[in-house]
């Protein structure tokens, strides 16, 4: 097999290649000391920069509602859902108690209002009135939340509702939390919505909402932008939390603090500590195309292969970026039909031979099997020019 090195190292193999487990710096910093366990990574990288019992199964509470989200935007990403569409509220999704939006059965919202209920508001009733939009039933939603834990390889959870209220056998970790939010950060637009400290529903109407976000750190820690906090009796207070400053975005979790004070005062040591300490270096934004990757009996003949999320490299304060390499792993044999977002390749980047970052690379648009005709022409294209 030939190999090309340059800036940028192109392979064409088989793929067959598992998530790669996260690259860990090492610390002594005490940053989540009232915390049960707790995490801290840098999103483009994945790179674990604290760590506290992160991998314990614990109750998540609303934090749940992160994999809940994850599943919203993947299905208005394909293009099953729209953002304009109306949702009707079952008696079932109407009758969840906890942090609610107090949808009524046979209320309708849009997918942006019910999302605005369940990313600001926490609401148990939107969320459950999305899972059954989506999946004809909650049930249903719960076995497509647990086929995506599989599917981003998270050892340490499993899911009974698309809520987080208290059930048996519903748990997760800190470090599967962190991987989700990672996930769910791939889609920029959800800031919108875990981003904004207020708004409103049913505005025009004599019953309109006031939503807060659960987040106050929305509000009083600058650049924080998401993405979910959760609490019940047993959790106790829990938070997933994102931040962006410079180019750098970090993700840090908490999870079983005492009180709100702990939680948020927890996670403000992390971020401070991550933007203090850390710096990203951007390569590529998402959805960058990178390559081509030929298509066998497809409408065309080759498909472009983009990023699916940021990439970048990860230094310490001050370190220069040298010597990293980048390959591309390629898929062989690919067959039409071919559907946007298909993972084709992964791209990896190495120092000193190491890999340090690992990211998937997918399909940009769909490539549908070519017709006969299609076929028949470039056969006898072919013909032409060996003849």
């Amino acid at each position: 097999m030939k190999r090309v090195i340059s800036c940028l190292t192109l392979i064409t193999m088989l793929l067959s290649v598992t998530p790669m487990a996260l690259a860990k710096e090492s610390t002594t910093v005490e940053l989540a000391d009232k915390a049960k366990s707790a995490v801290l990574i840098e999103r483009d990288t994945g790179t674990i920069l604290y760590d506290k019992n992160s991998n314990e199964k614990l109750p998540p509470a609303s934090m749940t509602k992160i994999m809940t989200m994850l599943l919203i935007m993947e299905a208005l990403d394909k293009g099953q859902i729209k953002w304009d569409e109306k949702v009707r509220t079952s008696e079932y999704a109407a009758s969840m108690g906890g942090s609610q939006i107090f949808l009524e059965p046979g209320e309708e919202m849009t997918v942006e209002q019910m999302l605005k209920g369940i990313a600001i508001g926490s609401g148990n009733d939107a969320s459950v009135a999305m899972a059954e939009k989506i999946a004809g039933s909650a049930d249903e939603f719960v076995n497509m939340m647990n086929k995506k834990v599989e599917e981003l390889d998270l050892k340490n959870t499993h899911f009974k509702n698309p809520t987080g209220l208290p059930e048996q056998d519903h748990y997760s970790s800190a470090h599967d939390m962190a991987l989700m939010a990672k996930e769910l950060l791939k889609y920029e637009e959800i800031t919108n919505f875990t981003g904004k400290y207020e708004d409103y529903l049913r505005e025009g109407t004599d019953k309109k909402f006031w939503l807060v976000n659960t987040n106050r750190l929305v509000k009083f820690y600058p650049g924080v932008d998401g993405v979910k906090t959760g609490f019940t009796n047993e959790a106790k207070y829990c938070l997933t939390a994102t931040a962006k400053k410079d180019n750098m975005r970090v993700i840090a979790v908490v999870f079983g603090a005492d009180t709100p004070k702990d939680r948020n005062a927890q996670v403000t040591k992390m971020l401070d500590y991550a933007f203090s300490q850390y710096q990203t270096h951007p390569l590529f934004e998402k959805d960058h195309v990178l390559s081509q990757l030929k298509v066998s009996k497809g409408s065309e003949k080759e498909v472009n292969l983009m990023t699916s999320e940021p990439i970048s490299v990860l230094t310490k304060k001050g370190e220069k970026v040298d010597d990293v390499t980048q390959e591309i792993l390629m898929k062989n044999d690919i067959k039409a039909p071919v559907k946007k977002g298909d993972e084709l390749g992964t791209l990896q980047l190495k120092k000193d031979g190491k890999l340090i970052a690992e990211s998937k690379l997918v399909a940009e648009k769909d490539i549908d099997e070519a017709s006969w005709w299609t076929m028949f022409k470039r056969v006898m294209g072919n013909f032409t020019k060996a003849g």
